[in-house]
């Protein structure tokens, strides 16, 4: 039984004693292993990844740091095969969508690299311009942002084990501080291979890059003021991290990206066989299905017209029923099982919870089996449609989310102002979607409620042809959200690295300032 490991202090860490958490293939129960950090010195962790990966990482310029993460990027797809049938057994995903995590993880590391490259010789970051301070410019002043002299401790979700990793290190490492990773123990085997392709491949200074796999222990009290934390999870734990009394103390940065009831907007502009409407249909049953509905960007809000809901409801159910639950080693299938047991239960005690204030228009709500895998056997539920009973949806529709293939639709009267209130009852999202041909609603909209959504996906004909859909996280714009989101921000192209850098503002003459910043 493959026992998973961590690396540290450039050597790999295998717990002895204790098994640790088991590992299953979720679609067919099989045990795949076992995972633990017992016996992992953290405080040796974090000394090494201070003193040998920082010191060399702010020794390199941002175009050298760049070649480190192409040096990455090419690691991980040297091993795309082998990883997306590792993602298949571990997490359960069918290969399209593995391949959205395991390219994401590739192509943003290349895509940071590339912005590595474009910043040249520089060793620190310019933020504005220089202005005079005193009656000429001799006395100058400007704002910059050099690296942080500590550790990124980055804790990540188990949808996705390469992504969610990559994404974080790549702004870490650009920006010039070295980073521990610590994938979700349930599908971490995907984020091992990943490490150990790295390592393999020797890119990567000593202590840049290090890997907890299993608990973190005592970790927190082992950080101090120059030390950053990024996580990914539910609201629950990112309370618990946040209020670690070391972190507390220390005002050490906590970046949280956390639980989001995403919604979808249909505009009352939009014809029911337009290609906006069509397009609203595909994607938003993409964002409901993919990754079977695990994902953080998936939609579990569903806004419709009331005029339109009839002919809305058939199309979005027609779309959904081309969805088959399954073994991903099934050439049928097009959605896997959800990632493990724990999920598979929450995920049902959320479809009753839901049943109290609305009803199910397509599917079971209830355990499946998955065609292709034995009959009792893997975590299935197919895909969930509810209707709300009450326009705009109860309480319980803006504030459960449920963490798979469901989402509830909701009728309300299609104005502009009424859509903007019915979002900012999610309470925060990272990504609201509004399918419109209308500028002037979608301005309206906006302009209402734009502080309640990190992004927005903005679907209408004349981008149709180039839509990529609103659960693609591009690494140039920000994947974050405000309230019930977490408050944080990751990505956005350069402005990623702000959390792993300090703001400093100089004064003193407009020589020496402006040498530093621009050498």
């Amino acid at each position: 039984m493959k026992v998973v490991r961590s690396f540290a202090g450039e050597k790999w860490h295998a717990a002895e004693g204790g098994k640790g958490v088991e590992l299953r293939d979720p679609s067919t129960e099989a045990p795949l292993g076992h995972v633990s950090a017992d016996g992992l010195d953290m405080d040796h962790l974090v000394q090494h990844a201070r003193n040998q990966g920082g010191a060399a990482l702010r020794e390199l310029s941002h175009e050298s740091r760049g070649q480190l993460l192409v040096g990455m990027s090419k690691a991980i797809h040297s091993i795309r095969d082998e990883l997306l049938d590792l993602s298949m057994k571990s997490c359960g995903t069918t290969r399209k969508d593995s391949k959205f995590d395991i390219d994401g993880a590739s192509g943003t590391l290349y895509h940071y690299g590339a912005l590595g490259k474009e910043m040249g010789s520089s060793l620190v970051l310019e933020d504005g311009e220089g202005e005079q301070l005193g009656r000429s410019s001799v006395f100058w002043g400007r704002h910059t942002r050099v690296p942080r002299n500590g550790v990124a401790v980055h804790i990540n979700a188990f949808n996705f084990p390469a992504w969610g990793f990559a994404e974080k290190a790549a702004a870490a490492i650009l920006a010039g501080m070295p980073v521990i990773t610590k994938p979700a123990s349930s599908t971490c085997l995907v984020t091992e291979r990943c490490i150990e392709a790295i390592v393999e491949a020797d890119v990567l200074p000593d202590g840049v890059l290090s890997l907890i796999c299993g608990s973190v222990g005592d970790l927190f009290d082992h950080l101090n003021e120059q030390d950053v934390v990024a996580f990914t999870g539910s609201a629950d734990t990112a309370l618990r991290i946040r209020s670690h009394s070391n972190l507390l103390a220390k005002s050490i940065p906590v970046n949280v990206e956390a639980d989001s009831l995403n919604a979808a907007f249909l505009a009352e502009d939009v014809e029911p066989g337009s290609e906006t409407w069509n397009l609203m249909v595909r994607e938003v049953a993409r964002e409901v299905t993919q990754k079977s509905g695990q994902k953080c960007t998936a939609v579990r809000r569903i806004f419709v017209p009331k005029n339109l809901r009839d002919a809305f409801v058939e199309a979005f159910v027609e779309e959904l029923s081309n969805r088959v639950t399954g073994s991903p080693y099934d050439d049928s299938v097009n959605m896997g099982p959800l990632a493990t047991a724990d999920q598979l239960e929450s995920v049902l005690q959320g479809i009753a919870r839901l049943g109290e204030v609305a009803d199910v228009i397509h599917g079971s709500g209830e355990r499946c089996n998955g065609v292709g895998a034995a009959e009792g056997q893997g975590y299935f539920v197919a895909p969930t449609l509810f209707e709300a009973r009450e326009d705009g949806g109860s309480e319980i529709v803006h504030d459960l989310e449920v963490f798979g293939p469901v989402s509830t639709l909701c009728r309300y009267d299609g104005s502009s102002a009424t859509a903007a209130c019915l979002n900012s009852r999610g309470a925060g999202t990272l990504v609201t979607s509004i399918y419109s041909d209308s500028d002037e609603w979608v301005h309206d909209f906006l302009r209402r409620g734009g502080s309640y959504s990190g992004r927005f996906y903005l679907g209408s004909e004349r981008m149709a042809a180039q839509a990529p859909g609103s659960g693609l996280a591009l690494p140039s714009s920000l994947h974050g959200g405000p309230g019930r989101a977490g408050g944080g921000e990751e990505l956005g192209g350069l402005r990623a690295l702000d959390l792993y850098s300090q703001r400093i503002a100089l004064q003193g003459s407009k020589r020496t300032v402006e040498t530093f910043v621009r050498p």
